[in-house]
């Protein structure tokens, strides 16, 4: 059977996707990039806002309308915030809620009648990864939140914090670095509340992987900034976990925090990111932030601006907000009038731009070791990214070609002209 995977929102939801296409694998079925040749479509759902809930539904549509053959499959936080209406939904045949989607590929063949092929099984989960232009691995170690930001419909879609066992994490990274895969991603709804319920903590993960491991290149995925004791930051004394942190901002005004129901306040938030800089160099931070939360005033606004300028991030996740059912903060009073959140969206964005054009200036000289990748993004130029997170290009006569998923030192010479991006050249150093 042929199978189409695919997926919407957070890094979470990728690294689900790519479990469920090694146990698809293992099953003896092949994986597609077409979703009309496919004979089951898996779609991964998002919630997170109004927008993500529109474009999942009209995914689910357009499978359907395009491949009206297909078996459907649904899973994710839209499926398990509205399992009922998900169902009705156009032509979808099953769906499997947040709770048993570690069992996706289990319950779909059993309830779908999907024969197993082990005679077909293909071996290498990697394989997917690198023919598809990734040469990153998200690993998932951790579902669910203990905390209830007021915001956020994510902890009702995904429930009690679950940690996946060290060992576990360990032998699926090492699996496929022997596969040729040489960067992981560690990822989780709550990724600084890994091991509240086996008695760990993130910290000791890191070392552990770090210790028992020996792939290149690690990442972290998103970590709220409340769960970063001050001995987190010695981690990045190993050069494999790579400087470059995303913590969630959502607004630099106290009194919106506060009905946020943030564990982090503006000058806490202004520490942390000092302590950080002292000791890891070449750090680049990312963010996400809420515009237009309700009751959300000129003054709270400007101190979000001011806030990010002064802390310069290298990118901003930005999220007009959107009332969502079932959070508290849906019933908040005050709500903002549409034009005045997309003016400050476009602020906003105009001041991310500035701050990343900036960030790239300051790498004029430098030398990165760059893995390059086959993404589709760089429209056929060679590139990849460097240890900090910064997209960086090359002139390449044959695009990626034999650079592809290999790290090679680059020298920055310039930043591209849309301001996104880096330009370099090779060194004539033999590719690792």
């Amino acid at each position: 059977m042929r199978v189409h995977l695919k997926t919407l929102g957070c890094r979470l939801n990728e690294a689900e996707l790519e479990t469920w296409s090694r146990d698809f694998r293992a099953r003896g079925h092949s994986i597609t990039d077409n979703a009309g040749q496919a004979d089951l479509v898996v779609v991964n759902t998002c919630a997170v806002t109004a927008e993500a809930v529109r474009k999942s539904r009209k995914l689910m549509h357009r499978v359907h309308r395009d491949n009206p053959q297909s078996k459907l499959v649904v899973s994710g936080c839209l499926a398990s915030l509205e399992p009922g209406t998900t169902a009705e939904s156009l032509g979808v045949d099953l769906v499997i809620e947040n709770r048993d989607k570690d069992r996706l590929v289990e319950i779909a063949a059993r309830e779908l009648d999907l024969h197993m092929m082990p005679q077909l099984a293909t071996g290498h989960e990697a394989d997917t990864l690198l023919a598809g232009g990734r040469q990153r691995a998200f690993i998932k170690v951790q579902d669910g939140c203990r905390y209830q930001c007021t915001f956020c419909v994510v902890t009702l879609a995904r429930g009690e914090e679950r940690s996946r066992p060290a060992a576990e994490i360990v032998d699926e990274i090492n699996r496929l670095h022997a596969e040729g895969i040489k960067e992981a991603v560690l990822s989780g709804v709550h990724l600084g509340g890994y091991g509240s319920d086996i008695g760990s903590d993130l910290t000791s993960l890191v070392e552990t992987v770090l210790r028992r491991t020996r792939i290149p290149r690690l990442r972290l995925g998103a970590v709220e900034p409340w769960d970063l004791p001050a001995q987190f930051w010695r981690l990045f004394d190993d050069p494999r976990l790579l400087p470059h942190l995303h913590l969630p901002l959502q607004s630099g005004s106290d009194r919106i925090l506060r009905l946020m129901a943030r564990r982090c306040k503006r000058a806490e938030f202004q520490r942390l990111v000092e302590s950080a800089r002292a000791t890891v160099a070449d750090l680049n931070l990312s963010t996400d932030i809420i515009v237009g939360f309700p009751g959300e005033q000129e003054q709270d606004w400007r101190q979000t601006l001011d806030l990010c300028e002064q802390i310069g991030f290298g990118h901003i996740h930005i999220f007009a907000f959107s009332p969502r059912s079932g959070t508290r903060a849906a019933a908040l009073p005050d709500s903002l009038p549409r034009e005045v959140i997309r003016a400050r969206s476009q602020q906003l964005h105009e001041l991310g731009r500035r701050m990343k054009r900036e960030l790239l200036q300051t790498q004029l000289g430098r030398r990165y070791p760059v893995l390059f990748e086959g993404d589709p993004q760089f429209d056929g130029v060679a590139g990849g990214y460097s240890p900090n997170f910064l997209r960086v290009g090359v002139d390449s006569p044959v695009g990626c070609g034999s650079l592809c998923n290999r790290i090679h030192l680059v020298r920055i010479t310039a930043v591209a002209d849309d301001g996104e991006s880096l330009l370099g050249e090779l060194l004539p150093e033999r590719a690792q």
